[in-house]
């Protein structure tokens, strides 16, 4: 029996993470056991490719039962809503003074499911979730089961965005790897990033077993359906939804405009120093350093 693209992202979920991942998780849970609670932790990312966790913020994923374990904040319920998802910063410090850093997303699940689909014209959570994802905590097999469909349909919403700018996933290895090349240097393009398409090559090359199965699988299954859109339109678009993401992380992401620093300083070589001021009101801040950074290509 042929396996299913949804067994296989079963199989990748479960596979085992660093011990302060889980540490990580379990604390982002605790914090939203309002309403319904979590349903599910998720990890992605760096930490789960390349970097050591005590070098970089780990990145996770909390998916909620509703808005109520998002936060007890009706505005920031309603941000969630509106712009999703919202961003937090968590730090643990061990008994040997290790410190421990991790930047997670909380939404819904549902939201979460939503967003997937090939109608949504915004690729920022299917162009991540088409990636290596691990499932590092879940309520029960239900919600197992719902988490895998939807990263199953950012796949095949990823693959055919692919096909949709003249790759062919199903005609061989070289040519599935080009279509996850094309696809991830599009979503970049649509968000503020500071990755350039070099970074969609080591992506491709680092996962590369990966994504070649998935192209096998989908193209089993014959579900690779091209994806075609007014690209100008929906770059425009992502960037102005990154902008009011950012924004809204200002109010809610401790530390954020120091993570916006470390970020451009990780993946361009470019330093910028915060003043103290800065700190303490990041939304100017990121008005004040955006152009400059914009000018001098740091952001695309």
């Amino acid at each position: 029996m042929r396996e299913t693209l949804e067994a296989f992202l079963a199989r990748q979920v479960a596979e085992p993470v660093p011990d302060v991942v889980s540490r990580l998780a379990e604390a982002a849970r605790q914090r939203h056991m309002r309403g319904g609670g979590v349903l599910a932790v998720l990890a992605y990312g760096s930490a789960l490719r390349e970097a050591d966790p005590a070098e970089t913020l780990v990145d996770l994923y909390v998916l909620t039962a509703d808005f109520r374990a998002v936060s007890d904040s009706r505005l920031l319920q309603w941000g969630c809503r509106l712009v999703p998802p919202n961003v937090h910063y968590l730090e643990l410090v061990d008994n040997d003074g290790q410190r421990w850093r991790a930047k997670y997303a909380c939404l819904p699940l549902h939201q979460f499911t939503r967003w997937m689909k090939r109608d949504v014209r915004n690729p920022y959570f299917w162009a991540r979730f088409s990636q290596p994802v691990r499932l590092v905590w879940v309520r029960d097999a239900t919600v197992r089961r719902d988490v895998i469909a939807a990263l199953a349909t950012a796949v095949r919403t990823m693959c055919g965005m692919g096909k949709g700018l003249g790759a062919a996933p199903e005609a061989g290895e070289e040519d599935c790897l080009r279509c996850w090349q094309r696809a991830l240097v599009a979503t970049y393009g649509s968000e503020l990033r500071v990755e350039g398409p070099e970074r969609a090559r080591l992506i491709v090359q680092r996962h590369r077993t990966h994504m070649l199965h998935l192209c096998t699988l989908l193209a089993e299954e014959g579900r690779m359906v091209p994806i075609r859109r007014w690209w100008p339109a929906v770059r425009l678009a992502g960037k102005g939804w990154s902008v009011l993401r950012l924004l809204k992380a200002a109010f809610t992401f401790a530390g954020g405009a120091d993570y916006l620093a470390w970020k451009i300083e990780r993946h361009t070589g470019m330093r910028v120093d915060l003043s103290p001021w800065q700190r303490r009101h990041p939304v100017i801040a990121f008005l004040m350093l955006f152009p400059k950074l914009l000018g001098k290509g740091a952001v695309r």
